[in-house]
């Protein structure tokens, strides 16, 4: 048996409006097939569907799973992703590989890299 990469799926109280954010910082398209209790996001710059489902007590503290994302220019992007509505958490790494910690408006953590010295873009 093999197992292959369906989706990533996030707990949330409030599934449409996150799933919206989501898919405006990726290009993706939400859908709703199931009244709002779990939105799918697909398609844009995402390789595989996020999906947001609605539970009545997300799991407290640090996500132990998150999202890892790349620009081309992690400034820039991390600058428009705190005007759409992310909390920066803090900048990490060093002058050959940095990336930043954000959080989405829910608050689930997620992190963007910006590309690495010596390693091909693509």
């Amino acid at each position: 048996m093999t197992l292959t990469l369906g989706m990533v799926t996030c707990d949330t109280t409030d599934p449409l409006p996150l799933a919206t954010w989501w898919a405006e910082q990726t290009g993706g398209t939400a859908a709703d097939p199931y009244g709002g209790e779990f939105v799918m996001v697909s398609g844009g710059a995402l390789p595989v569907t996020l999906a947001f489902q609605k539970v009545d007590d997300p799991t407290p503290g640090k996500n132990r799973l998150h999202l890892d994302l790349s620009a081309p220019d992690l400034d820039a992007e991390v600058e428009r992703l705190v005007t759409a509505g992310a909390t920066k958490i803090g900048d990490r790494g060093d002058e050959s590989f940095r990336w930043v910690t954000l959080a989405d408006p829910a608050g689930n953590q997620f992190c963007v890299a910006g590309p690495m010295e010596g390693m091909p873009e693509g």
